[in-house]
């Protein structure tokens, strides 16, 4: 008797076993299967979040089949305790390997919707919302809007809805202070106070993610750790024989650099311009350093330089002072400040604008002149023409 209950016994086991390794074998060509996803979403993992909470996520969207074979295939990978928070793209048909590799992993993060918010000259700001289509990365325009004319309803449905979206602040080049100051004060998603407004010049332009609800203050602090390290470099690296005493004199030609060009290829040859005149002592002349004088930074003037204007006595006035102005009049950028320390080696004193948003360069009076002349050609034949 005890031989056949032992037989049994073994017959069971064994009947067992062949179950236990045929499920085993069907869970693993389900783990590795295509998923049941019919086209490429976007996932976010929570920061802090559980496998559990991940899988019955993943499987209440439709990302995966079953939440507890993903559990039992992550355990069985040794990779449950590896989730990384971030929004990832899951590609249409993942399987359930494909999408725990993707969770683990902890690449980029890849939002379905950015939102960048673009400071502006008059202290405000444009936030230009992007929609990522899933499975293609084609990029469609929701919506560019000023917050003083309303919040259109595609943002306002998704701050609603709690969906995740990528938030970047982009500080253009020659924004000053006060401008870059309340841009990010009129930032909704932004949250806290500016202590004050920092020096002019102290802030790096640059386009940098940010959260939902980061410090203004942060944002700001990091600024100018940024415009510390940029000018440091620079400094290090510079020509010799400067006609700059320090540091902050270079960042002081930057900034008029910054806002006398825009061009790439001009900078080291509007640099050389101004480090030629001051070699010869002769007054910089600019006609930011005037609208500086004017504004001091908050604002745009919105119009043209009256002549009395280029006579008027102020700190910054390079048509009525001799060397640098005392303070910055913008905040530069690297290549402007880079720009300031190494100009081209050149014998030009002059520059005037030619019509093409770039300068006619010269070296002498009567060279500019004749600039000037075709400059103001060009501007009565567009006054003229209703340009």
């Amino acid at each position: 008797m005890w031989k056949s209950v032992a037989a049994n016994g073994m017959s069971f086991l064994i009947i067992v076993l062949i179950a236990l390794a045929g499920a085993i074998a069907w869970g693993q060509r389900e783990f590795r299967a295509e998923g049941p996803l019919a086209e490429a979403a976007f996932f976010e993992v929570p920061r802090g979040a559980t496998l559990r909470r991940v899988s019955e996520q993943l499987e209440g969207a439709g990302v995966i089949s079953s939440a507890l074979l993903f559990r039992l295939g992550a355990d069985y990978a040794d990779m449950s305790g590896q989730l990384r928070f971030g929004n990832y793209e899951i590609p249409a048909g993942a399987s359930m390997e494909d999408v725990l590799a993707i969770v683990t992993t902890g690449g980029p993060s890849t939002f379905r919707y950015t939102a960048t918010y673009v400071l502006r000259l008059d202290g405000s700001g444009e936030l230009r919302l992007r929609e990522r289509v899933p499975g293609s990365g084609e990029i469609v325009a929701l919506a560019d809007f000023a917050y003083e004319d309303g919040l259109p309803e595609v943002y306002s449905s998704l701050i609603a809805d709690g969906s995740p979206i990528a938030y970047r602040v982009s500080v253009p080049e020659g924004l000053t202070s006060w401008q870059i100051v309340e841009g990010l004060r009129a930032a909704d998603f932004l949250s806290g106070e500016i202590a004050e407004v920092p020096p002019e010049g102290a802030l790096a332009p640059d386009t940098f993610e940010v959260r939902r609800g980061q410090d203004r203050q942060g944002i700001v602090d990091n600024m100018v750790a940024a415009q510390d390290a940029i000018l440091a470099a620079a400094w290090e690296n510079r020509q010799d024989g400067l006609p700059l005493a320090s540091a902050e004199e270079a960042l002081i030609l930057a900034s008029i650099i910054e806002k006398e060009t825009s061009v790439a290829d001009e900078r080291r040859l509007v640099s050389s311009v101004f480090i030629n005149r001051l070699n010869r002592g002769m007054r910089l002349q600019t006609d930011p350093t005037v609208i500086y004088g004017i504004t001091e930074g908050r604002g745009v003037l919105g119009r043209g330089i009256r002549a009395s204007e280029l006579r008027a006595e102020t700190p910054w006035n390079t048509y009525v002072i001799d060397g640098l102005p005392p303070t910055p009049i913008a905040n530069p950028g690297r290549a402007a400040i880079e720009a300031a320390v190494n100009p081209d080696d050149t014998s030009l004193i002059f520059f005037v604008a030619d019509g093409t948003g770039g300068h006619a360069f010269a070296e002498t009076l009567d060279e500019h002149n004749r600039n000037v002349a075709r400059w103001r050609q060009i501007e009565a034949e567009r006054a003229a023409s209703g340009q």
